[in-house]
């Protein structure tokens, strides 16, 4: 059965004893004066939906004239402050505004964008294209074309392309595909690897679920393994979160973030992106995968490695219906 059938459920809900006008009239309380009321924003803010803070955030500006993201910005500090921030974002934006820092300057954050491109969905790489291109002056897929390189470039491209397939699977195809998998592993020319990426990026989910399937039959050898047996580097690491995001994201994301929190020394950035990405969307279920796959709770590990303001923060986004798992 296809993994996409399980009942997806995020953390934060709309509010219905939010007042827009009332939670800006809060805030633009505890912005001013001396010091910053951060237990305030913290209530508010991570106890309302996207849109509702969206609401938010014009009322704000009705309220004082001033942009309410900058205001955040001027009060507060350090992690924290990118918390608050980014939950003042749609979510297309939020992608947006990541994808940008995770570009701009020296260096790139090549797993932020694995991250944001295997996972989202046709249209909401749309929305974020366009968003990209409004705030900051330049296509989102040129950005990728000048930071990057090689077959993980070409891939991300394939996928900012947005252009994955719908509609019911194919068994025939699906041996198809598998078979033109399969001869990619054993190959590994610069065309096998661009039939690899073409598939795995340009077919549905439910089709590529029956391909997986199918490679087993034909190879004996599941496509993850293959993968990492075949390929390496930046390009090995975008195919297998592909496979993941395919399979069950809930995983892939949970998988991400134990790495972020253990491989890493806890991972802010990541931490912080998947926590807000994912809040209304699959953020519970993530929770669930976290605690069956590696014995803490998510929450447990979170309050371990945060502190402060900032723990406070991610916990509330985290707690759902508040219990410990």
């Amino acid at each position: 059965m296809f993994s996409g059938n399980y009942q997806v459920q995020g953390t934060i809900f709309p509010n219905p004893n939010s007042d827009p006008m009332m939670d800006a009239q809060m805030i633009g309380g505890a912005l001013q004066g001396f010091g910053c009321d951060k237990d305030v924003l913290i209530n508010i803010l991570t106890q309302r939906c996207n849109a509702q803070r969206i609401m938010i955030a014009e009322a704000y500006g009705s309220l004082y004239g001033r942009n309410l993201i900058e205001d955040l910005r001027e009060n507060l500090d350090g992690h924290l402050k990118e918390v608050m921030v980014g939950l003042m974002y749609s979510f297309p934006a939020y992608d947006a505004h990541e994808l940008y820092h995770a570009m701009k300057g020296a260096g790139t954050d090549e797993n932020c964008l694995i991250d944001i491109l295997a996972s989202r969905t046709s249209s909401d790489i749309f929305q974020m294209k366009e968003i990209y291109l409004m705030q900051y002056g330049s296509n989102l897929d040129e950005s990728i074309y000048s930071e990057t390189s090689g077959h993980f470039r070409d891939t991300l491209i394939n996928l900012v392309q947005g252009v994955r397939e719908e509609g019911y699977p194919d068994p025939g195809i699906a041996a198809q595909d598998a078979m033109v998998l399969w001869d990619a592993c054993q190959r590994r020319t610069g065309e096998h690897k661009n039939m690899m990426q073409m598939i795995l990026c340009n077919k549905s989910h439910q089709q590529l679920w029956m391909v997986f399937q199918e490679f087993q039959n034909i190879s004996g050898q599941d496509i993850a393994v293959a993968i990492e047996e075949c390929y390496d580097g930046y390009f090995q690491q975008l195919l297998l979160a592909i496979v993941s995001c395919v399979r069950d994201k809930p995983s892939y994301f949970a998988y991400r973030l134990h790495a972020a929190i253990y491989d890493f020394g806890f991972h802010n950035k990541t931490v912080i992106r998947t926590l807000i990405a994912r809040s209304e969307i699959d953020l519970m279920n993530i929770r669930q995968r976290y605690k069956e796959r590696y014995g803490n709770s998510l929450y447990h590990d979170i309050k371990n490695f945060a502190s402060g303001h900032y723990e406070q923060a991610l916990l509330a986004i985290c707690a759902g219906d508040g219990q410990d798992y």
